[in-house]
């Protein structure tokens, strides 16, 4: 139980590099998931890939060692045969508000069991846990059921303990490893589910919607709000929806010069951002039309 053979392979440098099959891949993950190789392997698996670069077929492979190992959320029966929404948050905000409980309170609001699943990856961020909890949501493991209607924040360390290690790497390294990218492709409910997912740099546009086509999964890909899978609340972003790995539908990015912005808070620190939050529920606020569009995209592509 090694991958120094692995790493032979995908560390000769950006041009010498050999990609590994989707089977090759979910082996190598899967012993770093399971702790059966040393911090020097880890480290060089995570500098290798970051030069490198994950191709389709590899970052397959991840999500297959991934999902075997995770703990599944449960979700608890509906009258309505409904999917869950699942929702990850591992980028937080420094500027703007995140909004991300925002997005998950309303579409709950319709009744969907909505589950967000994330971590603090670096620091100087407010992020969707510390807005939760001023919220009230608190964390909880896999094994509660979440109910129609109802909000449920698990961390990532309650899917895979493996998990959360990995992506605890980049605080001694300083770099995204493909821990990064893959939890933003999980599916850890039981049952039919809907992934809204984001990603930062147009680059990963392209090779996440590769992934999730490839994974056959429903799902909604954006341009994130500072990484958060919520549109911007001062404008809309690209939308991409695929059901069932084939592209359902395409709401393209607002263009020209904004006419009006949203009644936003100044700060973006926990308390006051739930405090909008609450607001914008109560209905003395609004909701910002970009996540109000969002919030019915996902009913559309959720609904058969």
């Amino acid at each position: 139980m090694a991958i120094g053979h692995f790493i032979k392979e995908i560390g000769r440098g950006k041009d010498g590099a050999r990609a590994l099959s989707r089977e090759q891949s979910a082996d190598l993950f899967g012993q770093i998931l399971d702790g059966a190789v040393s911090d020097l392997e880890i480290g060089a698996f995570c500098l290798a890939m970051r030069i490198k670069g994950e191709t389709t077929e590899e970052m397959c492979g991840f999500w297959d060692a991934t999902q075997q190992r995770i703990a599944k959320i449960r979700i608890a029966p509906a009258k309505e045969s409904r999917p869950a929404i699942v929702i990850p948050t591992y980028n937080g905000a420094r500027k703007l508000p995140v909004l991300t409980p925002l997005l998950a309170l309303l579409l709950a609001r319709k009744g969907f069991a909505v589950a967000l699943h994330g971590t603090a990856t670096e620091g100087q961020r407010v992020f969707t846990s510390d807005v939760l909890a001023a919220l009230g949501i608190l964390p909880r493991d896999a094994s509660t059921p979440v109910h129609p209607g109802e909000v449920a924040f698990v961390p990532t360390k309650a899917l895979h303990r493996g998990l959360q290690a990995l992506l605890d790497v980049r605080r001694v390294v300083q770099l995204r490893n493909p821990a990064h990218s893959l939890v933003k492709l999980l599916l850890p409910c039981e049952g039919p589910q809907v992934l809204v997912t984001s990603y930062t740099h147009p680059e990963y546009a392209v090779s996440m919607a590769a992934v999730l086509q490839a994974l056959g999964a429903s799902a909604m890909l954006i341009r994130g709000t500072e990484g958060e899978a919520v549109a911007d609340p001062r404008r809309l972003p690209k939308m991409t929806c695929m059901r069932e790995g084939v592209v359902d539908s395409v709401q393209e990015q607002q263009a020209g010069t904004l006419s009006t912005l949203p009644d936003l808070p100044t700060s973006c620190d926990a308390p006051t951002t739930a405090a909008y939050i609450q607001s914008v529920l109560s209905g003395a606020l609004p909701v910002p039309t970009p996540i109000a569009i969002q919030v019915e995209r996902i009913i559309a592509l959720a609904t058969p």
